[in-house]
């Protein structure tokens, strides 16, 4: 290990350190500056394609705002003030403007001063945008009028806590939304005295769970779960407010109106509640009724789904995924497992979609079988609509034409790894319809549907706009974007499709809307947003590709600091930040898309930041981890992640920006698993951030990022690739940091405790940073420059410096 003695003056000062530290620090200043500038707004599109809806963004909560109460039941986390999500869960909203397209007048919407709101939906005409604002004691709906650039409360004691809770009527004359239940009293009293133990006991079934955070524990959580998720549905006049309640109160997870207007869908959980599974798997019922709330038809009524396997392709058995056919007045729509559920046993085909028209009578018809696990169906007319399926162990997908006026005579348009970038065929543009519904655009004869995609090549992502033609035969190109610009397509703004919206940016030129027309001429700007970050526009970026020992094509993003040259200023202090990915196909594996032409400008925790404090980033190295055929990935994930790591190294202290001795790796989550990892099985850095990892996989042993197996079948696997098991060979000094209230299935706390101790035990130089009341991403403005200075601080100590020192433990840490 490249390690010297540690100067006693530098021993002083880490000593100090621990001893005189109180309250969060703030980032350097570069820094900090831009993590308190204005975030860029959002925008969204109207139906009608005339109006951009701008939406002004808040910037980071503060620690005090993300330290109010909240309550962590089923999986959820939220609010019990407002019977909303937790603050952590929500990105607030604080604008609202209108800006015509084709006149460019921008209308501003008068709101209170401090106004926060979310969940922004477009009236189906257009004409009106709903969000949520909060309130002291609640949550509040809110309508605004764009014509008339006002904006109103229209109903109060929204209940939100399960998600979405406003629903447009088809003709935008009303709403249906989720409240609280009227008159339910005061809140249930938990009592600090237990009444006795909580007892769990299986009787020899097996049923295998996943680590899951924020669980129901006991009585006393089931009690506050019924009293803030039952909600009841109301029917809200957007003009009036008026309210009349629908059907009956219940914990009512989601809802929505078929096109036509007449029918309700609704999911309802039931008891019992499971202490080992979120919310999503507590018995189930999902039913039809009419829009004023008399029961129709019940699809399904499950129980509790404790028996799945732990495959990532494991589904319950009976009707799932049910929703309504968008380009119908009134059709359900549902998937079905013809393998019990399970995906390991051999079909050839795995789920059947069933159809059935109201009045939900008729017996229900098979539209199609699909070869592998149902993902969806974008809709289009009753001749053609698109089924999609994809299974994870293959990584393969599958779309099927179906016609559903004739049911059963699918036909396979494509099967490609969904992996594979080079590849991507692009996606149908999907446009709300007249009832708000989300369908196809088709060409003017109806022969073909417009289809939007990234264009990936080797030299760089160039989004395009193209026909697909019904039939199957090749696509046709109606519009690429061209360098040096990155533009994705937002929208078509008439029916040919020869005028369009788009998003275009450069590495130079901020992200902004533009109109223009497919056969060329000048783009007419509508946005114009500023530079959120101007001081680091000089920051220089830069794909690089290299190959690592087994002949696997690798690449990655180089940026250097604004104003750096390498051959006059020499080699740098470089961090490699990255998150390894599995694969099964070393060709799409060793894919590489040129980042060249992107706008980048960090937020939040973003590594990047260290690009103002001298420091090069090697950003997001292709770290692939390949099991081809039979073979699994993760039994030879060191070896894999070694040569990735390997190569990236000499990549970059070829080119002359890094200094072999002065190199740093890092990571979040899973990256922060690969950053100990490398550090106890390599010797190519010098130190090591990992944020809110996981390091000892005994923890999860029903299976792990992408490992499907469980710990009993790859007792091994799950050994070896546990950095906690080598944690006595982690010798270089390593950052831990970790969000206390940490929402990450896998990521509990406690991993970054027991990894802390271990490596303390082991005489490792080492630093733990707990988080309070931070989810798996930091949130709150102290926080975020709590982490920046940590991650700053410790590569300055440890890696900036030429002679490479070593560190006792800070006292105290």
């Amino acid at each position: 290990m490249r390690l010297a003695l540690l100067p006693l003056a530098l021993l002083m000062s880490t000593t100090a350190l621990a001893q005189a530290d109180g309250g969060y620090h703030r980032a350097p200043d570069a820094i900090a500056k831009i993590l308190e500038a204005a975030p860029t707004p959002g925008v969204s599109v109207s139906p009608d394609h005339r109006t951009l809806a701008i939406l002004g963004r808040e910037n980071l909560p503060t620690i005090a705002n993300v330290s109010k109460p909240i309550l962590r039941l089923g999986g959820y986390r939220i609010d019990p003030r407002t019977n909303g999500p937790a603050e952590v869960r929500v990105q607030w909203l604080n604008a609202l403007s209108f800006k015509d397209m084709a006149t460019g007048r921008e209308t501003k919407v008068a709101l209170p001063a401090g106004t926060r709101f979310s969940s922004p939906s477009w009236s189906p005409d257009g004409k009106r945008v709903a969000f949520v604002a909060q309130e002291d004691d609640g949550l509040a709906l809110w309508v605004a009028d764009v014509a008339a650039g006002t904006a109103k409360p229209i109903a109060k004691g929204v209940n939100a806590a399960p998600g979405g809770a406003v629903d447009w009527m088809p003709d935008g004359s009303a709403m249906i939304v989720r409240q609280v239940v009227a008159n339910r009293g005061a809140a249930p009293v938990v009592s600090t005295t237990p009444t006795g133990p909580t007892v769990q006991e299986s009787l020899g079934r097996r049923s295998a769970a996943r680590t899951y955070e924020d669980l129901i524990k006991n009585a006393d959580d089931e009690r506050l779960f019924d009293y803030y998720f039952t909600g009841q549905l109301m029917r809200v006049d957007a003009a009036t407010g008026a309210a009349t309640p629908i059907g009956q109160p219940g914990v009512i997870t989601g809802f929505s109106v078929s096109p036509d207007g007449r029918y309700l869908l609704t999911t309802r959980l039931k008891k019992p509640y499971s202490y080992l599974l979120p919310a999503s798997f507590f018995p189930t019922e999902i039913a039809v009724s009419t829009i004023d709330g008399t029961p129709v038809r019940t699809i399904v009524d499950r129980p509790l789904a404790d028996d799945l396997p732990v495959d990532f392709d494991a589904v319950v058995t009976g009707p799932r995924s049910a929703g309504w056919r968008s380009d119908a007045p009134a059709t359900l729509v549902w998937a079905e497992a013809l393998d019990g559920g399970d995906p390991k046993k051999p079909m050839p085909h795995h789920d059947k979609v069933m159809m059935q028209a109201a009045p939900f009578t008729a017996a229900a018809v098979e539209l199609a079988r699909t070869p592998a696990r149902y993902r969806g169906i974008m809709w289009g007319n009753d001749d053609f609509a698109i089924v999609r399926d994809a299974e994870w162990r293959t990584r393969t997908e599958h779309r099927l034409a179906v016609s559903p006026a004739r049911p059963g005579e699918a036909r396979l348009l494509l099967t490609r790894n969904y992996q594979d970038q080079y590849g991507d065929p692009g996606d149908p543009m999907m446009e709300d319809n007249a009832a708000g519904k989300p369908v196809m655009r088709f060409t003017p004869d109806k022969k073909a549907v417009f289809v939007s995609g990234e264009g990936a090549t080797k030299a760089g992502a160039y989004p395009f706009l193209a026909a697909m033609p019904l039939d199957g035969s090749p696509q046709t190109r109606l519009w690429t974007a061209k360098a040096p610009y990155y533009e994705p397509v937002v929208a078509l703004l008439d029916d040919a499709g020869k005028r369009i919206l788009t998003r275009r940016e450069s590495a130079s030129a901020v992200p902004n809307y533009v109109v223009r027309t497919v056969k060329g001429g000048a783009a007419k700007p509508i946005t114009a947003f500023t530079d959120p970050a101007p001081s680091l526009a000089g920051v220089k970026q830069q794909t690089i590709t290299y190959t690592r020992a087994d002949g696997v094509p690798l690449s990655g993003t180089l940026y250097t600091p604004a104003g750096y040259d390498a051959k006059r200023d020499g080699p740098l202090p470089t961090l490699l930040w990255a998150y390894p990915s599995e694969f099964t196909d070393a060709k799409v594996a060793g894919q590489t898309v040129d980042q060249g032409n992107r706008f980048t400008r960090p937020r939040g925790i973003s590594h990047l930041f260290l690009l103002t404090q001298g420091y090069a980033v090697l950003d997001d190295p292709a770290m692939p981890i390949i099991g081809e055929g039979k073979a699994e990935a993760n039994d030879t994930y060191i070896k894999q992640l070694r040569m990735d790591a390997e190569a990236a190294v000499d990549a970059v202290v070829k080119m002359g920006v890094a200094d072999r001795d002065r190199m740093a790796v890092g990571g979040h989550s899973y990256g922060a698993f690969m950053t100990a990892n490398l550090l106890a099985h390599t010797d190519l850095f010098r130190a090591g951030i990992a944020r809110s990892g996981a390091y000892n996989r005994t923890l999860t042993p029903f299976g792990f990022q992408t490992e499907q197996r469980t710990y009993w079948q790859a007792t091994s696997t799950y050994t070896e690739m546990s950095p906690f098991t080598f944690a006595d060979r982690i010798k270089e000094p390593i950052l831990l940091i970790h969000g206390a209230a940490d929402d990450n299935s896998g990521t509990f706390p406690i991993q970054s405790d027991r990894m802390y101790a271990a490596l303390k035990g082991n005489g490792a130089t080492v630093r733990y940073v707990s988080l309070p009341n931070e989810p798996h991403g930091y949130r709150a403005l102290e926080s975020t420059n709590e982490t920046l200075w940590q991650m700053t601080d410790w590569l300055d100590r440890y890696v900036k410096p030429k002679k490479a020192v070593a560190a006792a433990p800070v006292a105290g840490q």
